[in-house]
């Protein structure tokens, strides 16, 4: 694992940036496309995406509180290595 389970804010928020982006800028433009000028669209896109992204920085302290009392409840810090997670890929 690239981050060996450190940098969680930076695990969470980049994968919100990246999702969350994408999910907004294809959503927008499949529902509103025909109705909304382009100029707006991106507007649209760009407001939904930072609000989703903002809510993730604002929530990333109340992950890290659920994340430890997990670990200290389940006694239990553990990480996957050297596993496929690809459902296609041939076990050996």
């Amino acid at each position: 694992m690239a981050t060996e389970g450190r940098f969680l804010w930076v695990r969470t928020i980049g994968s919100t940036v990246v999702g969350q982006s994408l999910d907004s800028a294809i959503f927008v433009v499949i529902a509103f496309s025909s109705i909304i000028p382009t100029g707006a669209l991106i507007m649209v896109i760009v407001i939904q995406a930072v609000v989703k992204i903002a809510y993730e920085v604002l929530a990333t302290p109340l992950t890290y509180l659920v994340v430890g009392w997990l670990k200290r409840t389940e006694g239990i810090d553990t990480f996957d290595r050297d596993i496929r997670f690809n459902p296609f890929a041939v076990s050996e």
